[in-house]
């Protein structure tokens, strides 16, 4: 079957499974970035200063860490109907408890519990990848990721406005307390729109819950060795919300969720240990093994990739004012909508990724829109006041392309590894891109916006290397059924 059996304007089968799940999706993209355009106004509101702002954009970014890992589990275990229909009716409460705040101190209390909502993705991953075989997944994910994405566009684009409408200063609560309950109101609509696989198909679940499954003993280690920059990324969070920081935090709190970090951590540890001691002692045949390094490299591209377009779409309005607001008066309005451009490529350049990934190889396809990436923030490091500003906007919708087509290549990947842990495989990759926001943004706090750039850079010429080491997806992987009989299911 070829890509272009796809009709996207059926709304029957698998086709009606991947538009309710991408709308699932972009609804928790306009819920979790519904801040970002009305954040100077947010700001005056409550009298906020520009570190405090910075500690908002972090701790939006921060649960989703642990968030990614936790629904990972649970989309494999219970399927993604339910676990997306409880997410989005959960993901409603923060976002009325931050359209009401009074003070910093609620903001940032329910901006961070919001970042649980940026996990919905991962749902998606699992529930495409059931309904769509190996020769069309690519361009399936890249759509379900591409146009959920589009969620934080549409949000810099409408919110500001709606914001208006409502009028007078209160204007953007109404505005963000409106997303909160279309997430509500969808949630029961999904719910009793899809079913988790075709008829008659299999859902095929870990075997044991709590951590993936791994097929030899050095994978063992690895796998634990790529837990690490998670704990330790919650552990940089912690420390710039404490008194060496923002002081967001009092020394003997921020003591106290150091140790809970890392005593999640050795837990996490146990769990991968107990889920694997038994099978690893036993002679595993081959057609039953995957390689752990193929996660691990898809982790890193994820970082740059998606790490770097959650940091950009959380800075990129302020940076769009302060840069040119005394140079050509643009206004806050202006600034958030000259700034979606980065985020409205999503609707062409994530499906557009994994269809190339589809058509031509993914690994080829990933390394090339790496070094698309790398040249694209070069140049937005080198933007000034005086640069033309429709210039600006070009330039960062190019590099938005190669950022987003990135995206699409590595997650047309995802669901050709091991099928029954695409959602923990998924949760991982997913995670990382959080790690990659949470470190980038860290930057930003230190640095002006033309390092920050040129640290991204940076970092994905490191991650290209990192890709050669991929294996192109090929031939079978193997699932056994509950009867013990054998499935193989096409990776090309």
């Amino acid at each position: 079957m070829s890509t272009q059996a796809l009709n996207f304007f059926s709304f029957s089968g698998k086709m009606k499974i991947l538009h309710t799940t991408w709308v699932a999706f972009f609804i928790t993209f306009v819920v979790w970035f519904s801040h970002a355009p009305l954040m100077l106004v947010i700001a005056e509101t409550l009298g906020m200063s520009k570190a405090e702002i910075k500690t908002i954009l972090i701790l939006n970014v921060a649960l989703t860490i642990p968030a990614r890992i936790v629904i990972g589990i649970l989309v494999d275990k219970f399927g993604p109907k339910r676990t997306y229909s409880i997410l989005l009716a959960l993901g409603s409460v923060p976002t009325f408890m931050f359209a009401f705040a009074q003070s910093f101190e609620q903001l940032a209390l329910a901006r961070f519990l919001s970042g649980f909502i940026g996990a919905g993705f991962v749902i998606g991953i699992r529930m495409v990848g059931e309904w769509f075989p190996a020769k069309q997944v690519g361009i399936a994910e890249g759509i379900y990721g591409g146009w959920g994405n589009f969620g934080s566009a549409a949000a810099a684009m409408t919110l500001p406005t709606l914001a208006l409408m409502f009028g007078g200063p209160e204007g953007w609560r109404y505005a963000i307390a409106l997303t909160g309950v279309i997430a509500l109101v969808y949630s029961v609509i999904y719910f009793f729109s899809v079913t988790d696989t075709p008829k008659g198909s299999t859902y095929f679940k870990p075997k044991k819950a709590g951590a993936m499954e791994v097929t030899s003993i050095w994978d063992l280690f690895f796998y634990i060795l790529m837990t690490i920059p998670l704990y330790a990324t919650l552990t940089l969070l912690t420390w710039k919300l404490s008194p060496a920081g923002v002081s967001l935090l009092t020394e003997f709190a921020a003591l106290l969720i150091y140790i809970g970090i890392w005593t999640l951590f050795f837990y996490n540890v146990y769990k991968i240990v107990h889920v694997n001691e038994e099978h690893l002692m036993q002679p595993i045949d081959e057609i039953h093994k995957y390689k752990f390094k193929q996660v691990a490299i898809l982790d890193l591209a994820y970082l740059i990739t998606f790490g770097s377009e959650l940091a950009v779409v959380s800075m990129l309005p302020m940076f769009f004012y302060d840069t040119f607001h005394d140079s050509q008066g643009i206004t806050m309005v202006q600034a958030g909508l000259s700034a979606s451009g980065f985020a409205f490529m999503n609707l062409i350049a994530r499906p557009g990724g994994g269809w190339i990934s589809d058509k031509f190889g993914r690994k080829l396809s990933l390394s090339i829109f790496i070094v698309g990436l790398a040249i694209g923030y070069y140049c937005l490091s080198l933007i000034t006041s005086d640069w033309p500003l429709y210039a600006v906007i070009i330039l960062t919708m190019v590099c938005s392309f190669f950022v987003q087509a990135g995206e699409g290549a590595v997650f047309a990947m995802v669901p050709l590894i091991k099928r029954r842990m695409t959602g923990q495989i998924a949760g991982m990759v997913g995670a990382y891109g959080n790690v990659g926001a949470v470190l980038f943004l860290t930057v930003l706090s230190f640095v002006a916006p033309s390092v920050f750039f040129t640290v991204i850079a940076g970092g994905a010429l490191i991650v290209l290397v990192t890709v050669q080491f991929i294996e192109e997806p090929k031939g079978h992987m193997v699932e056994v059924q509950e009867d013990g009989s054998v499935e193989m299911i096409e990776l090309a």
